[in-house]
């Protein structure tokens, strides 16, 4: 406890923060506790928007992240069986060819929610040749829900090593190293090429980083392979589950490493892996 009749420690000189200095510390401590919660809210794609800002947001084409709140929204709508939104169900269907990848990937994502549009059933079939594997993964993903197994091939490739191709033709500069984690758009080197010109390698897929095809500063050919990518958890988790509705018993050899895999493969994975696993092989004598 502390002495009441002890003095007041004595006051060390200095400037007084009254005044305009206390409205410049109270300024920057709020620039603190706002800026984050302004770069979250602007980040968040769980913020509603009413139906004129989704309207506003689909044909917003010079900023994606306006484009990809919508949709998000849209998909939640969707979820709860609100019928409303079927009147950005062409719009929807138009954004299945838009220039822009990520776009592409949430709408290939988002079609999926209601499978009673043979519109959008159409358009995930021809969205499994789109030049991106995510776009292809979420339309084959998708499919399922629609009952159709024309994406089998792409979902049972989601649980192999992703092969990349070169980009381009040139010298490669390795910037990152195998067992390095990768996320859609990390960059992982370069290619010189004889110009003196310099492209950058991202990678276009989750995962792992295994190895690389070719040596650090060697030569390589535009479309030869450059390196390989073990998917992701995430990845592998949605492929098993779609496996277990349509997969097939020659599936089994692509399920069965994730079965035995090791402290790196979670339980929740290793679990679903042996429910499929189960389950395609029980196809072969139905």
């Amino acid at each position: 406890m502390s002495d009441a009749s002890a003095p007041a420690p004595a006051r060390a000189a200095g400037p007084s923060f009254g005044g305009k200095w206390t409205y410049a510390v109270l300024a920057v401590a709020l620039l603190f506790v706002l800026m984050p919660f302004l770069f979250w809210n602007a980040t968040w794609f769980g913020r509603p928007l009413t139906d004129d800002q989704i309207s506003k947001s689909l044909s917003d084409h010079k900023h994606a992240r306006e484009i990809q709140h919508a949709l998000t929204q849209l998909e939640i709508r969707m979820e709860r069986n609100d019928t409303s939104v079927r009147r950005w169900y062409p719009q929807l269907v138009s954004l299945a060819s838009d220039p822009l990848t990520e776009i592409r990937v949430t709408d290939a994502w988002v079609m999926g929610q209601d499978t009673t549009s043979e519109d959008f059933h159409e358009v995930l079939r021809k969205m499994l040749s789109d030049p991106q594997p995510m776009v292809q993964r979420n339309a084959a993903l998708s499919l399922v829900r629609f009952g159709d197994d024309s994406g089998h091939g792409v979902i049972v490739g989601m649980l192999q090593p992703f092969a990349m191709p070169a980009p381009t033709s040139g010298t490669v500069r390795e910037r990152l190293k195998p067992g390095d984690a990768l996320n859609p758009g990390t960059l992982v080197g370069h290619i010189d090429s004889g110009d003196r010109s310099s492209s950058e390698i991202r990678v276009a897929v989750p995962g792992t980083l295994t190895a690389w095809a070719v040596a650090d500063k060697s030569a390589i050919a535009a479309g030869r392979s450059l390196l390989f990518i073990a998917p992701s958890n995430e990845i592998v988790w949605e492929a098993l589950r779609a496996l277990y509705l349509i997969g097939k018993p020659e599936d089994a050899t692509a399920i069965e490493p994730y079965l035995r895999g090791g402290e790196d493969v979670p339980s929740q994975v290793r679990e679903q892996a042996r429910l499929t696993l189960e389950r395609v092989r029980s196809r072969s004598s139905s």
